[in-house]
């Protein structure tokens, strides 16, 4: 039987054979660096955002009934990701990977309607070299596809990992959480987008 001093020994020794974790904490430096590229993307668009060329504006080509579609695709995503956290801390692995599964084909419905408005403004000529309006936009939109993208990759590295789990610790629900956070954060990004280039450029 322990005594308290070995008990306590024990639960010190535990403690420096497994540290706590800074994942969270540091993946909340990562999207403070993404923060700042987004930001310098958004600089550069508000600087060439009336340099056309003699080419269209965005009043011309963009289809704001399109985006707000696509808009709301990605919101609901972020919703249905939110249930696969709720199922995470409740350690329902079933849920887990049902809301898991959705929020993936939200995404990649998402990820659809922005490559077909590409394909549409390339195939018309109004493609990233056409001005620098152009240029700026294409960057800037198709990082935060990027992003998603990497995103949807990592959704389902973390479903592979969800299923072989015997149960739903303390380590996979981080990792959820940190994608929860990286999720959710392309959703603010996207309305940023929706709002500044979009709109501001329609109306």
């Amino acid at each position: 039987m322990l005594t308290k001093t070995g008990a306590a020994a024990l639960a010190e020794h535990d403690h420096h054979d497994h540290p706590p974790s800074h994942s969270v904490f540091g993946f909340w430096l990562y999207l403070m660096t993404d923060c700042i590229l987004f930001g310098t993307l958004f600089a550069v668009f508000a600087v060439m955002q009336n340099q056309f060329a003699g080419g269209p504006s965005g009043k011309d080509l963009f289809d704001i009934q399109g985006v707000a579609m696509e808009t709301a695709v990605l919101l609901l995503s972020s919703i249905t990701y939110g249930f696969a956290m709720i199922g995470a801390h409740k350690q329902r692995k079933g849920q887990v990977l049902v809301w898991l599964a959705i929020t993936f084909l939200l995404g990649a419905t998402f990820l659809y309607f922005e490559l077909h408005e590409f394909a549409h403004m390339i195939a018309e000529g109004n493609g990233p070299q056409r001005s620098a309006f152009l240029s700026s936009f294409f960057t800037l939109v198709a990082t935060h596809g990027i992003h998603v993208t990497f995103g949807m990759i990592w959704m389902v590295v973390l479903m592979v990992q969800t299923l072989k789990a015997p149960e739903l610790g303390d380590r996979e629900v981080r990792r959820l959480s940190c994608l929860s956070l990286f999720w959710h954060f392309l959703d603010i990004v996207w309305i940023c987008v929706f709002s500044f280039v979009y709109l501001a450029s329609v109306i």
